[in-house]
């Protein structure tokens, strides 16, 4: 069974202390609504990176269905890193998994007996940074997906994806900027620290 997750800060000191801030987001948050960031349960942080890995690509249900038939072919209801290296390629490709997020799970794999991917308790004594260094080490996995994991898994209150194309669609508009570029979103947004989370999210339901 997936560990129950819950934010890692106070969301309704983060919303006033973002719209103090930056007073442009308090209409955004009055139109938006109030600040409902879904936690995604995973069993393990092994299982949500190769969830990650999966997806990457891959329309929803098809990626779903990928994954499916990979934590199929292990014994167990969870996905570990020894019953993905005992299976052969040759099974785990006929579970469509393409080359590269073949290569990727061996080496996500290999790094988490290692010791470079701890457990949810270990994972959430370290520091957002020392978990970006550490998992975009693993072939495969880029800034981006550690800071998904980072937002709706471990439910961090200052991660500011500035490559994720809709936040950066939704800045653009929320500012009149026809086209920001990551060095001007990271320069403005660090008045918002330490809840750039909180900004992000209201940025990505902006534009629904």
């Amino acid at each position: 069974m997936a560990p129950r997750f819950r934010l890692a800060f106070d969301p309704e000191e983060g919303c006033r202390a973002l719209a103090r801030r930056e007073p442009v987001f308090r209409a955004l948050m009055k139109r938006c609504g109030p600040f409902a960031l879904e936690m995604r349960p995973a069993p393990t942080p092994f299982e949500a990176l190769a969830e990650s890995i999966v997806y990457q690509q891959l329309h929803g249900k098809a990626a779903a269905s990928i994954f499916a038939r990979v934590k199929a072919l292990q014994e167990g209801a969870t996905l570990d890193p020894e019953g993905i290296l005992a299976t052969p390629d040759e099974v785990l490709r006929g579970a469509g998994l393409s080359k590269a997020k073949l290569a990727a799970f061996r080496d996500l794999s290999r790094k988490s007996i290692e010791g470079l991917v701890p457990g949810w308790a270990d994972l959430r004594k370290l520091e957002d940074e020392t978990i970006l260094e550490r998992f975009t080490k693993v072939r495969g996995i880029g800034r981006w997906t550690v800071e998904m994991l980072l937002i709706f898994r471990l439910g961090r209150p200052d991660v500011w994806p500035v490559d994720d194309f809709a936040v950066r669609k939704a800045y653009g508009l929320l500012f009149d900027i026809p086209d920001p570029k990551p060095k001007e979103m990271q320069a403005r947004a660090v008045a918002w620290q330490p809840w750039r989370t909180v900004a992000a999210w209201y940025l990505w339901r902006s534009l629904e």
